[in-house]
């Protein structure tokens, strides 16, 4: 074969745009288990899909082919969290192997939009309405029965009532200023979320993990993937910059602050990444490749 011909196998994160190209055409469980590429280089994104899937198999045989949405819901939650042992990972929150889907998936512990992901997989599978909710500080799952909406809690397979998610959602709006008079109601912060969003969320929370332990080398594949799922999200660019730069990547770095000052004209660190961009093109360092 000649060498025009032949073929190159996509990067993790040329695989992981091709997955999150088209909003309608997105896998929820591909690319959240294509997430842990950047820890675990030969993670095998379809055998983690197969297994998921010999775990939906298992309880559709056993379900009745009329079986009503709410024996469904009885069904998959005690399949979940008692005969699989899926729960929240309470001694190791901050893990980040809680935020990849294998992992979860092996260690049947994670962090709640983790085991949402998968919840949300098998739900399907038997036939079920289910959405993630991308809850202030807590992501929850909303299912559609005949009987109404019902709200979970995947990290600890609880149902919540209107009390308990108002009174979960007072912190949220004392810190956002939004309590008293203008509160606005709880139906706005339980809308079904996105593939997108989920993703997001997921690569947000361990943006978090490694910014706070100032681990850039593991940060940058997780920013890079943001900047590819949010390209209009300009704050995702500016935080990339920082990154190349904590990394020594001078040149990159200053690309991502012209990109992200041409789109920000309001933006009111404007004068602050003007001043970061002039000392950058001062420098001189390796380019990212």
């Amino acid at each position: 074969m000649s060498s025009s011909l032949r073929l190159h196998a996509p990067s993790a994160l040329e695989y992981f745009a091709s997955l999150v190209a088209e909003d309608m055409s997105i896998n929820l469980l591909e690319a959240a288990i294509a997430i842990g590429q950047d820890e675990f280089p030969r993670l095998d994104v379809q055998s983690v899909q197969a297994e998921v899937d010999t775990l939906a198999r298992r309880l559709l045989q056993r379900l009745p082919a009329d079986a009503p949405s709410a024996h469904r819901l009885r069904a998959l939650n005690r399949y979940f969290h008692t005969e699989l042992g899926f729960a929240g990972n309470v001694n190791n929150y901050y893990e980040a192997g809680n935020s990849y889907v294998h992992h979860v998936l092996a260690t049947r512990r994670g962090i709640p939009i983790t085991l949402a992901v998968i919840y949300l997989e098998l739900a399907s599978q038997i036939g079920l309405q289910a959405r993630g909710v991308a809850f202030p500080g807590h992501f929850l799952i909303k299912l559609h029965l005949s009987q109404g909406e019902v709200m979970l809690d995947p990290f600890s397979g609880r149902s919540l009532s209107r009390s308990e998610l108002d009174e979960a959602l007072q912190p949220y709006r004392q810190s956002a200023g939004l309590a008293g008079d203008v509160d606005l109601p709880l139906e706005l912060f339980l809308q079904a979320a996105t593939p997108r969003q989920v993703l997001a969320r997921m690569l947000r929370n361990l943006k978090e993990i490694h910014r706070a332990q100032s681990d850039w080398d593991r940060l940058l594949p997780v920013q890079q993937r943001l900047v590819l799922l949010l390209p209009d999200d300009l704050n995702e660019r500016r935080d990339r910059s920082l990154v190349l730069e904590a990394l020594g990547h001078w040149s990159a770095a200053a690309a991502d602050i012209e990109f992200y000052l041409d789109r920000a004209e309001q933006a009111p660190d404007r004068v602050a990444q003007q001043l970061r961009l002039d000392d950058l093109r001062g420098r001189d360092g390796p380019a990212l490749h």
